[in-house]
């Protein structure tokens, strides 16, 4: 007579426990609802309106796409630091095209320059084995003075073009559900707690929406289909985990990091394309405005995953949103929704006792608390570089649950599995 016994983790390892897929759900609804919150304690009252859901939509979706770049290319196991370079191929090819042959070419050519900078930064690191940093760095700065010269040479003399612009672009074409859009604006103007609030989330999502905000999220979600549900996605990401290992069980790991990069590269230009088609009405020099290095940061904040990514760029977007349209007034309330969610967190620290932690957090929260008491609405000048200090304060938090790629930035050789 035998007997099973069910197996049982190793000494000194925890099994992971996946999260529910409702949970995210129940997270955005849960963040509404503390902005609701916001909006009825500091009188801030366009903090969860539709006009910054849709503003926050646009802020987002550039960072998303460069931030979905990186991910490709560093779950394959390559650093593309080059993103920002990359989204500037994006920015003039969108420019170029857009302006000669319509609006969807123009998305074409945002993604076909952004997939040259790509299989430059491809040839230089997995064929050449440059080092990624010193590849990535060099592409940024070669992007940028070959679309300067690139643009004083296509765009100078034409109608409202120059050598730092391009002409006015057609728009990208947007989809707006009249009946109920309507229903939805009525209800957001009743001034419900919460419910009004929820109704001015969905009512970006069916007023005047881009349909490129729409594509980015169809790659969003393709991206994740792709490299964590399909057998391609699973040697893609061996290969950024252990290459000798995957090249040892027959996978074509140049091959596949190869490939990684060039997708890299076309989601980067589609950022670019995106600011120069839908977030502006043309190419502009210097538009990117380093959203390829936020974009690199959101990814780190999401852990290399794209569900975090797209917690990570829209934070950012969402702070960029409400620091433009209402200015000191919105982030003054924002600090309050800061210094509690810092004590919370200290709470938690303590809890799990990692004193030191909750302290320090405990710490930034009475300053932010202090702050947000002492005066009453936050000057200009700091309102310009909220997002940019959030996103340093998050990745700070979040740093100690991050886990890259284990071979990323890893110079590999054929046949080294020897």
């Amino acid at each position: 007579m035998s007997t099973t016994t069910s197996p049982r983790p190793a000494a000194g390892t925890t099994s992971k426990r996946r999260l529910p897929r409702w949970w995210w759900l129940a997270a955005v609804l849960g963040v509404l609802f503390v902005v609701s919150v916001l909006e009825v304690v500091t009188g801030a009252d366009d903090l969860a309106s539709s006009g910054t859901v849709r503003a926050t939509l646009i802020a987002l979706v550039p960072i998303m796409l460069a931030g979905l770049g990186g991910l490709w290319s560093e779950r394959a196991g390559i650093v593309n630091i080059g993103l920002e370079g990359m989204m500037i191929l994006g920015t003039y090819g969108a420019g170029f095209f857009g302006y000669h042959y319509g609006a969807w070419a123009g998305v074409a050519g945002a993604l076909l320059m952004g997939a040259l900078g790509g299989l430059v930064h491809a040839i230089a690191t997995v064929v050449f084995g440059v080092d990624h940093i010193i590849s990535g760095v060099a592409i940024n700065i070669i992007a940028l003075g070959a679309v300067q010269y690139l643009a004083s040479l296509t765009f100078a003399g034409l109608p409202g073009g120059g050598s730092t612009q391009s002409p006015k672009l057609d728009n990208v074409p947007s989809v707006t559900i009249g009946p109920l859009s309507d229903a939805l604006g009525n209800l957001e103007g009743q001034d419900i707690f919460f419910v009004s609030q929820l109704a001015a989330v969905l009512r970006a999502m069916v007023t005047n929406l881009s349909l490129f905000v729409l594509l980015a999220f169809v790659l969003l979600l393709l991206t994740y289909v792709v490299l964590w549900r399909t057998t391609f996605g699973l040697r893609l990401r061996s290969v950024g985990e252990s290459p000798s290992a995957a090249e040892s069980l027959g996978v074509a790991v140049l091959r596949y990091k190869f490939s990684a990069v060039l997708v890299s590269g076309a989601l980067a230009g589609l950022a670019g394309g995106f600011l120069a088609m839908v977030a502006s009405s043309n190419y502009r020099d210097g538009q990117t405005g380093g959203r390829g290095y936020i974009g690199l940061a959101a990814m780190i904040f999401g852990n290399w995953r794209p569900t975090g990514l797209l917690a990570g760029s829209g934070l950012f977007g969402y702070t960029e949103s409400v620091g433009l349209r209402q200015g000191g007034t919105s982030v003054h309330a924002l600090l309050l929704g800061v210094a509690v969610l810092a004590m919370g967190l200290a709470a938690y620290q303590f809890y799990r006792r990692n004193i030191t932690q909750g302290s320090v957090i405990l710490g930034l929260g009475a300053v932010v608390m202090l702050v947000w008491v002492a005066i009453d609405t936050v000057p200009g000048d700091f309102t310009s570089i909220t997002p940019y200090v959030i996103t340093l304060l998050v990745l700070a938090f979040a740093s100690q649950r991050l886990r890259m790629p284990a071979a990323d930035g890893q110079i590999y050789r054929k046949g080294s599995a020897g």
